[in-house]
């Protein structure tokens, strides 16, 4: 079943430790941290809700109190939640600006990232969704990445993204070095950049909370054949370190951000 960004679900993975950025993780989630005025969690979600996208569930685990902080201090209002059959979690809270809803859930401090995604479930509505981490910025065409999803018909699409180029190279004849070149990206270099649409039945790969979603399920998804690469050319970033955190907030404050294409 094809659907467009409009009928999308955003889940977004917050729960992780951040330790390799613990100058800031050490008092609030990786998700907090702020490129300019904002923590990149509200830039991921400006950023799909530039596409169309209303419904966004976030998943939270350590500092998760420090999403759920922002949130009550944010110009987004806290609405109650009615009972629901399949909503067993007593800590998921919502908030709601005109038509757009972000679900805050608590997925456990220990629990896998695979796991994380298997709790979010019932907040899916067992319909094809999107799935990301709270650490990455790109300018990924979204529609042409659910285009694609929907046209090949597998279960999993995964954003292939090239990795920054982080070192020069040396051309060497024995210890003579005959040319030194500048960082360069490897066009044939590849990495999963996790801006993901998936079907529902890509949970049923998902055993329990101690899940690896890519070394367990995203090998079993390729080895059946269940998987497939949006090949994206152009900007992607991660946040992993603190460098990376300051590199993105020069790329902001320069106004040379390609991820910003809201108003």
């Amino acid at each position: 079943m094809t659907c467009d960004m409009g009928d999308i679900t955003v889940a977004v993975l917050a729960g992780g430790l951040g330790s390799r950025l613990a100058e800031e993780t050490r008092v609030k989630a990786k998700a907090m941290v702020r490129i300019g005025d904002e923590p990149i969690l509200r830039h991921i979600i400006r950023y799909y809700a530039s596409f169309g996208v209303r419904r966004f569930v976030v998943a939270l685990g350590y500092q998760g109190q420090s999403i759920i902080d922002y949130f009550t201090a944010s110009d987004l209002a806290e609405v109650e939640i009615g009972d629901r059959d399949h909503d067993a979690n007593p800590s998921r809270r919502r908030w709601r600006d005109d038509d757009m809803t972000v679900d805050l859930v608590d997925t456990g401090l220990d629990t896998e990232n695979g796991g994380r995604i298997k709790r979010l479930a019932p907040y899916l509505d067992q319909r094809t969704f999107m799935l990301t981490w709270c650490d990455g910025l790109a300018d990924i065409d979204l529609r042409r990445l659910l285009a694609f999803h929907n046209a090949h018909g597998r279960l999993a699409t995964l954003s292939a993204v090239h990795p920054p180029a982080r070192f020069g190279r040396l051309h060497l004849d024995g210890d003579r070095v005959n040319a030194f070149a500048e960082k360069a990206v490897d066009p044939d270099e590849w990495i999963n950049g996790a801006f993901f649409v998936l079907e529902p039945a890509v949970l049923d790969y998902v055993e329990d909370d101690r899940t690896h979603w890519e070394r367990q399920c995203l090998t079993r998804l390729a080895a059946e054949g269940e998987l497939k690469a949006f090949r994206h050319e152009s900007f992607w970033r991660c946040m992993d370190t603190l460098k990376e955190a300051q590199d993105l907030n020069a790329l902001w404050r320069g106004g040379n951000a390609p991820w910003q294409v809201w108003t």
